[in-house]
């Protein structure tokens, strides 16, 4: 990533615009996911940001690392109750090494279309499967892009429209980015974000694992493993790393 999206203005009011990823009823599954998944193993969270997911999986008695581009994110997560058990590195999720190998390696809510190319994103497959050990698993959740929704010729559309958020979602069909345009209610005001995030389909995403070493173990329409079909939203998959004869 050659640009941090994540500042310090942005970290101030992060957990309050994303406070819908933060109920109980989008963490406690993903958690419950992830904890089978290690069994007992070190996890790794790449982009660990304000420690949402990280900091419950630790108390489940799970050992998590992390790697994150933000400073101003990790010092979020670093003021929060039980951070002292997670050691965080700062750098490029898609290429910065910690030592020690993992059991499971893990990317949630989107992240992966931070980075806006192709490439790039081959990289952070091969950089997760440098560090699982034989047998761990990679797990990626990520959504569909919604291209559907647009009527011929637009290239936009609002994805999302309430008293305390908007978004429009604008497309760029030939190189896959889809710039996402964010409008917050925080604190009484309006805070604004755009973003540019390149959008990768499934199949791609198995030739990225492929390219990686890994194999597609699992994937399924949500945390609570709902089945994956056409009609997805999203979808978390998990791919393995083969033990070696």
């Amino acid at each position: 990533m050659t640009e941090v999206q994540f500042d310090a203005r942005a970290a101030a009011v992060y957990d309050e615009t994303s406070a819908v990823m933060f109920e109980p009823a989008v963490v406690e599954p993903t958690v419950d996911f992830l904890a089978d998944l290690a069994r007992g193993r070190p996890a790794l969270e790449l982009a660990i940001g304000t420690g949402r997911i990280a900091l419950p999986l630790s108390a489940r008695g799970v050992e998590v690392h992390g790697i994150d581009i933000s400073e101003p994110m990790v010092d979020r997560l670093r003021s929060k109750p039980g951070s002292e058990r997670i050691d965080v590195t700062i750098g490029d999720f898609a290429t910065t090494r910690v030592d020690g190998a993992f059991g499971l390696v893990y990317l949630v809510f989107n992240t992966i279309g931070n980075v806006e190319t192709q490439d790039e994103q081959v990289d952070i497959f091969c950089n997760a499967a440098a560090h699982l050990e034989p047998g761990g698993v990679f797990v990626i959740e990520v959504g569909i892009p919604q291209l559907q929704r647009l009527p011929p010729g637009d290239r936009s559309h609002v994805a999302e429209l309430s008293p305390t958020h908007v978004c429009v979602d604008e497309f760029e069909l030939s190189d896959q980015i889809e710039w996402s345009h964010h409008w917050y209610m925080a604190d009484g005001h309006w805070e604004h974000f755009s973003g540019a995030y390149r959008y990768v389909w499934p199949a791609e995403l198995d030739l990225m694992a492929r390219i990686a070493g890994l194999r597609l173990r699992e994937r399924v329409g949500g945390w609570d493993r709902s089945r994956f079909t056409s009609k997805s939203g999203m979808h978390v998959s998990v791919w393995e790393k083969p033990h070696t004869d």
